[in-house]
């Protein structure tokens, strides 16, 4: 072992050092141990001298391979390499992120599109569409029922990629990152109408990372569950238009007055142009930026091949009327009122409903016109604010309502929710209790002042003209004749008589209710008026005659409802003798229809703060109140001015539709004026249109905090 390592240690000694074998005997001293010597051991020194001679070569070979390897590798070897590791802890990165996000999200197998709040579409009764209700502003439309140019102009202007991508369009999103990030500044968005989708439905508008990647997941979520059609189809129901209004149908009626069924190819782009800033292009504000935007839809159009250059040039955007066109009309008071109703007849609303009404378009268009035309022009001279019309047929059924003179600036409707003091309007159930006590129209009364405890009521002009029959005394609406008769049968029973012709606002059993004292709404008294028009029969004022579901189904259909016979037939004949005479030689006599037998009663209280005029034909049961809501007197407006010209205004073309037909219990010949008992007295005939005689009197007027309430009347 010994010889075997000692030559091993001479192997490493210079080459001049002599060689010594080993052996393995006991010659030369060999002791027989096994051991190295010290001259076998290479020294230190000698390890360090020796491995210089083999670390260079060894170093150089190492540095040789990096060289090559760098060499090999380049510049662009090195980017890709460090794009490579970037980009993958990038993608592993935004992986985390959307993980983080979608957690937020709701279970994909619980997913479902947001039921769309109900509307209800309030038709007139031919049909034509008076208002919409509900948090849209318009009705679901089927996208087959729907113009196809409608849609291609959403997807000209909003997402040309639209049949293309999956829902995320990142050839777009690139581009606008690129010219975003160029301009300095937000100029494009790179969101695909299945992403505007997804936000309007599902997601509020917080601008954030969070929303946009839960923008881009439901996206994805919903192109796996709906077809472009049906995407689109909830798209162009669902987006914002401005005005409140939600989807095409609610847009297209707010800004054209049309269902989006029937828009044009201008309109379409008009439409479609819009949902990029609903407030700043709304054609009712800014008619001349949307039409240049839908300029610009159409050009897109072109581009893509959905339309010609020929169609497009003959496209008209039809933006000039659209502020006028957007202003809420006046039959949004009906609108209201049927609303009230229909949760008694329907309860809570679960899907889209179309409420077919009794209201006739050509009478409440008639109305508004009348309000906008004569109304305005003479209300600042007469320092009258407000309007309440009222027309019903005899059985109660509401043709047209006015709540006040503008919509747009107070919803409070008047026609139902104002009570208001009647005056003289209120005087036939005093002369109805009478009759019905056995007086006559031809029963005479003396017309003289009258104390009671105190109380002095007066004619409107202190004139007192001695004995006069009942129908003289109405048809010249004398206070102290009507004061007599409340005392002679009994306050409350004039009180019990109102009530069952239909006045369910509170009286007052008292001297004064004569004067008409104890307030009432206008359509409560319009219905009262309408058992003097039907020959007795009580009315429930209504509107609705059916509700069905946009796909057909029946919800409600009225029946016919009434309150039964109130007065007797030959009575409310002797009654409208009498009110007939009022438009004849009474203080409405200016007022009457020619070809037509009317009836009907003034009213004014005390220092003009209400006027009235309630008239009516076999056909058309109409009220007129002229105030202001807090109480102010006007200028002299008394119930035979104003209120009685409009009335005439309103009933005379309202009639040309319905041949003439006595009231009840008068034959054709009461178109001449009543004859009263050759016995009784008769009154001088003044030349010019005869004085008011009715107001008067001093009585406790309403309190501030009672007037204005509302109060919901039943509906039919």
């Amino acid at each position: 072992m010994r010889a075997g390592l000692t030559g091993v240690a001479m192997a490493r000694e210079p080459a001049n050092r002599e060689r010594r074998e080993p052996r393995f005997s006991d010659e030369e001293g060999y002791s027989g141990e096994l051991r190295l010597s010290a001259e076998d051991r290479p020294s230190r020194a000698r390890r360090r001298e020796e491995a210089p001679r083999q670390a260079p070569q060894r170093h150089e070979a190492q540095v040789y391979r990096r060289k090559r390897r760098r060499r090999g590798r380049g510049f662009f070897g090195t980017l890709f390499y460090w794009s490579f590791v970037l980009g993958l802890w990038g993608l592993l990165a935004i992986g985390g992120i959307v993980a983080y996000f979608a957690m937020k999200l709701p279970p994909i197998d619980q997913l479902a599109v947001p039921k769309r709040p109900p509307n209800v579409a309030i038709l007139a009764a031919d049909g034509t569409l008076i208002a919409n209700r509900g948090e849209t502003g318009g009705s679901a439309i089927p996208i087959g029922e729907l113009p196809d140019y409608l849609g291609k102009a959403f997807i000209a202007i909003e997402d040309k990629r639209f049949h293309e991508h999956f829902g995320i369009d990142l050839t777009g999103l690139a581009r606008a990152i690129v010219k975003n990030f160029t301009s300095g500044r937000m100029q494009q968005g790179g969101s695909t109408l299945t992403q505007q989708l997804a936000k309007n439905i599902f997601l509020t508008q917080e601008r954030s990372l969070s929303r946009k990647v839960q923008e881009a997941l439901l996206s994805l979520w919903l192109e796996r569950n709906f077809s472009k059609d049906q995407i689109l189809e909830l798209y162009m129901n669902r987006v914002y238009f401005g005005a409140g209004a939600y989807g095409v149908e609610a847009a297209s009626q707010k800004y054209f007055s049309k269902s989006a069924r029937a828009v044009t190819l201008g309109e379409a782009a008009v439409l479609a142009g819009l949902v990029q800033s609903p407030s700043r292009l709304a054609p009712n504000r800014n008619p001349e930026g949307a039409a240049e935007r839908a300029a610009l839809v159409l050009q897109k159009m072109v581009e893509q091949g959905f339309a010609t250059t020929e169609m497009a040039k003959l496209a008209k955007t039809n933006t000039a009327d659209a502020k006028k066109r957007s202003r809420p009309g006046a039959g949004n008071y009906a609108a209201d009122w049927i609303m009230d109703a229909l949760d008694d007849h329907i309860g809570s609303i679960d899907g889209d409903i179309v409420v077919k009404t009794t209201i006739d378009p050509r009478l409440q268009a008639l109305a508004e016109r009348i309000v906008a035309t004569s109304f305005e022009q003479k209300r600042l001279k007469q320092n009258v604010e407000q309007v309440a019309l009222v027309a019903m047929s005899p059985d109660g059924a509401v043709r047209a309502m006015i709540g006040g003179r503008d919509y747009a600036q107070s919803q409070f409707n008047r026609a139902v929710a104002a009570k208001r003091q009647p005056g003289s309007s209120f005087k036939p159930f005093v002369y109805l209790a009478a009759l019905e006590k056995g007086l006559t129209p031809d029963t005479i009364r003396e017309d003289a002042p009258v104390n009671i405890r105190g109380w002095k009521p007066e004619n409107y002009t202190h004139e007192y003209f001695g004995n006069v029959t009942l129908t003289q005394a109405l048809a010249m609406s004398l206070n102290t004749i009507a004061v007599k008769l409340n005392v002679e049968v009994g306050p409350k029973t004039v009180a019990r008589t109102a009530q069952r012709l239909g006045i369910h606002s509170p009286i007052k059993a008292n001297e004064s209710l004569a004067l008409g004292t104890s307030e009432v709404s206008p359509l409560e008294l319009t219905a009262a008026y309408a058992a003097f028009a039907n020959g007795g029969t009580g009315v429930i004022p209504h509107a609705i005659v059916e509700v069905k579901t946009t796909d057909g189904k029946l919800v409600y259909r009225r029946q016919k409802l009434d309150l039964g016979q109130v007065a007797e037939p030959a009575i409310i004949a002797q009654l409208n003798r009498m009110m007939r005479e009022t438009l004849v030689n009474g203080t409405a006599r200016k007022s009457d229809i020619p070809g037509h037998l009317a009836a009907g009663k003034t009213g004014t209280t005390q220092e003009h703060r209400d006027a009235w005029f309630v008239g009516y034909t076999a056909d058309l049961v109409t009220s007129v109140w002229l105030g202001n809501d807090d109480g102010d007197p006007m200028k002299k407006v008394t119930g035979s001015g104003l209120p009685a010209e409009l009335w005439a205004e309103f009933m005379r073309p309202a009639q040309r539709n319905f041949p003439p037909r006595p009231l009840p219990g008068l034959g054709d010949e009461s178109l001449a004026p009543a004859s009263p008992d050759p016995a009784a007295p008769v009154l001088p005939r003044p030349a010019a249109p005869p004085r008011n005689t009715e107001g008067g009197g001093a009585w406790e007027g309403p309190s501030r905090e009672e007037r204005g309430l509302l109060s919901r009347l039943f509906g039919g």
